[in-house]
């Protein structure tokens, strides 16, 4: 799973194993470390019902992803699952979920093995 943070938005993205994960056990979990005793988690979970929403707490950020809409996404051709959370009168933060592609130009350092296929290359 990847993690991207811009601004008021949050994405992340999803290799094909990590949407199993997500279907079959309703939590994917990945982190980064930038020092020793320090790293920030990031998860994906789903819940029963209600919006798509994320959480900031301790050094954890939470995406959480109703069980529906998941199933929906998950097993269609949709790319993507967004939300928005109103922060006050005049922001917000937006939330993208999304399927992680194969390039269309190959990368070196980038392993895209368990990535989904590109539905914009040719064949």
């Amino acid at each position: 799973m990847k993690l991207r943070i811009r601004g008021n938005s949050v994405r992340l993205r999803l290799s094909q194993s990590d949407m199993t994960q997500i279907v079959d056990h309703g939590l994917v979990i990945d982190s980064v470390e930038f020092a020793p005793g320090e790293k920030l988690e990031y998860r994906l979970e789903t819940v029963p019902s209600g919006e798509v929403r994320a959480a900031y707490k301790g050094n954890s950020i939470s995406v959480v992803l109703p069980q529906k809409l998941l199933e929906k996404w998950a097993h269609t051709s949709e790319v993507s699952v967004e939300g928005l959370t109103l922060l006050t009168n005049e922001s917000y933060l937006k939330i993208l979920v999304e399927k992680d592609f194969t390039c269309l130009t190959p990368r070196d350092n980038e392993d895209d093995k368990d990535l989904f296929p590109n539905p914009n290359k040719t064949k």
